[in-house]
This record gives C-alpha cells, structure tokens and sequence, in this order.
C-alpha cells in the first residue's frame, strides 16, 4: 500500500513534529566525523520551511538507556544543522516537558526547533503511551523522515504516528520507492551483491530475493560458508558451522529455480590480520589461511556479471575494506558499478560507508540510510515507522 507523503498534506502554519535520524558519528571533543545524516534530512526540511511549516524535530543519539548522558547531547547536531542552513537552530534541553512546550509555542512559519535527545527518556523505547502522549503534544502533523530507524517500534517512529497524521518525508519516500521497486518490478537482469560476515544476517535476504534475482555474488566472510558447504578446503578463514546445512539448501534451491550463485574463484588470503603475509591462492584456501577479500580472478569474474545487469543491490563489503591492503575487491566493484549504467541500490550500513569512503556515494542510483532497516524492509517483512503512516487516498 502506497503511503502519503509530506507533499500530499498543507504545511503552512502547522506544528510539524518530524523524526530524523541524527544519530551522528562524534569523536571524543564532540566534532561530528560523517554529517551525511544531516544532509540526507536537509530536503524534506527545506520543503517544510518553504511551504511554511513551523518545524520541530526529534532524533536519538547512541545509547543513553533512558538516562541524561551529557556527551550524548544533540549540541553538536543543532551546530552543524545551522551552519549547513546558514541559520541559527534552537534547541530545547529536553523533548518534552515545559521547556519544550514553550520553545515549540515560540516557532515562527519557516523556523526549527530541535528537542533534545529521546532516548533521555525510557518511554522512547518502550514506546511508552505518556511519553507518546507527550511528543505528539507538540505537534499538529507528524512527518517520519527516519528510515534508519522504521525497524523500531518506538515512540518516536511507530507511537505518535498513531496519535498524529503521519506522512513520510523525502528521503523515507526515496526509501520506499527504491526499495519497493526492487521487491516488486525490478528491470531486469536484477543481480544481488551479498557480503559481509555472516551468511545468518541474509538468510532471510536471499530467501526473499530468491524469486526475484537473476544472479546473487557472493563474498566477504559469508562466501567461505558457502564454499565450505560446497566441500571446498578454507583454512581459518570465517565460518558459521551452524550455518553450512542452511547454505546448502540455499545453493539446492537456486539450482532448481534457475538462479545463478557466483561465489569467488580464487582469494586475497593471509596468516594473520595484523602485520601477517599475504598471497593470492585459487578457490581451496591451505591450512593456517584466512580468506580477507576476494582475488582478482574473481574481481573479473564479478564485473562480467555486473555488465550484464540493469538493477544491482548490493549489501555487505567483500572484503575488510576498512584496511586499505585487504579493500581491492570492494573498491573495484564499486567502481565498476558506479560507471555500469545500471540501476544502483546500496543496502545502507558497512557498505554504504564503504561507498562514502570511496568518495562514491553520488555516483550510485540510491544509497539507503538504513542497514538494519533496509535488511528487514528486504527480507519482506513490514516496518513498524513505515506501516503506523498513512495510506494514499486515506
């Protein structure tokens, strides 16, 4: 079912009450270290303002558990969003109470408000029905613009939608129609890159991509349980053992429905993370090897695939891209796509950062905000944010 947007209600004049997601990065003197956050909710903010919406926002930041932790203060948010607005951002010291009421009173058309952190509060994540009470207080409309958290059923996402008038923003409508698209009517071919540690983090993935994906290719840490399935030799790389009778119905299932698993030909190995040696060695790692990316015969092997494709979706590094010697075969992938002309979604968390650090995130077709989120919305399951909106035509 299609949701209502922020473009779908009128602004002006009204108390808009909008969830973003300002969790941010901060080193230890409180600078910001990734604003992309702030910026992602930059559109739907200026939409707001411009029809004349009185704006109020409200984000959590890290994991206070309920209690006021004085380095997990949104200061540094109310900064940085100012500065990239070219306007001072009030914010009040707590996101409800009568310190909030009144700087929420005080709010001219076109004017923010930022509340202090929800997760001061228990009753954010407990969804609690007197701190909902609360937050929706505040506001005449409310607006979710926070996908990275439309997984949690918490106060702040699911709670007051069910009080307010709930639409989505901007970039949780980007959100839903790329990943909708993907689950619905990809262009095909449609082809899956799926890496990252854990082959138990895509089960559910791949279980639900299986009728739509033409093609999966599969690295990082999860291939070598997929090729130990396989009866494949992989040294001391990354194994889930509980896993190897749930990678092998994988691999039957693709079979009898046609679906292609590509898994690495050969691999970047080493006998330890830090400071060990390292080699390139066929598709059976030796004894005393890890696997730590994938090598270059499986590089080209990958490419070839991708030149075929029209859509990709890409979740979970091939490699630990975060060390620059083991990070080849993400970034030549990445590369690749980012030139392919193919529709490109990446599934938000490690590989969304890996596509930052690569400076790549404006070359790709949709970067999701999300990682756990966009995994469940992916998996098929329904998201407690995006479903307590409302439907079109509502």
């Amino acid at each position: 079912m299609e949701k209502q947007s922020i473009k779908d209600v009128e602004l002006k004049g009204k108390r808009v009450l909008m969830r973003v997601d300002f969790n941010v990065p901060l080193d230890n003197k409180q600078n910001i270290t990734d604003d992309s956050r702030i910026k992602g909710a930059l559109p739907t903010i200026n939409y707001a303002r411009e029809k004349g919406a009185k704006l109020i926002l409200m984000s959590h930041l890290g994991r206070p558990k309920g209690k006021v932790v004085e380095e997990m203060r949104l200061t540094p948010v109310a900064r940085r969003l100012g500065e990239l607005l070219g306007k001072e951002i009030e914010k009040s010291g707590d996101c409800i109470g009568e310190e909030a009421k009144e700087a929420a009173s005080r709010i001219k058309e076109g004017g923010i408000l930022l509340l202090e952190n929800l997760r001061f509060h228990p009753g954010e994540e407990s969804n609690e029905a007197s701190f909902i009470r609360e937050l929706a207080s505040l506001g005449d409309l409310y607006v979710n613009d926070a996908f990275g958290t439309a997984h949690r059923a918490h106060a702040s996402t699911e709670g007051v939608a069910r009080v307010l008038p709930a639409v989505s923003g901007l970039l949780m409508q980007k959100e839903i129609s790329y990943l909708g698209s993907l689950l619905s009517h990809p262009q095909r071919p449609c082809l899956a890159i799926l890496g990252g540690a854990k082959v138990s983090d895509k089960i559910g993935v791949i279980d639900n991509l299986m009728k739509k994906i033409d093609t999966f290719l599969i690295g990082g840490g999860m291939a070598y349980t997929f090729l130990k399935a396989q009866g494949r030799s992989i040294g001391s790389s990354k194994l889930e053992e509980d896993k190897l009778e749930t990678a092998r119905n994988i691999l039957l299932n693709s079979s009898e429905k046609g679906v292609k698993i590509s898994l690495p030909a050969d691999h970047l190995v080493t006998d330890k993370i830090e400071g060990g040696k390292t080699k390139v060695v066929p598709v059976d790692i030796p004894a005393g090897w890890m696997g730590v990316d994938i090598g270059p015969e499986t590089i080209e092997q990958f490419k070839s695939e991708l030149g075929k494709a029209r859509t990709v979706l890409w979740n979970g590094p091939l490699g630990i891209f975060e060390k620059e010697e083991f990070s080849r075969g993400t970034r030549e992938i990445a590369e690749y796509l980012a030139s392919s002309g193919a529709t490109s979604i990446i599934g938000g968390g490690d590989t969304a950062a890996a596509i930052s650090k690569l400076g790549l995130t404006a070359k790709m077709s949709h970067v999701s905000t999300g990682g756990g989120a966009a995994l469940e919305f992916l998996e098929g399951k329904e998201l407690p944010g995006i479903a307590a909106l409302n439907n079109k035509g509502k």
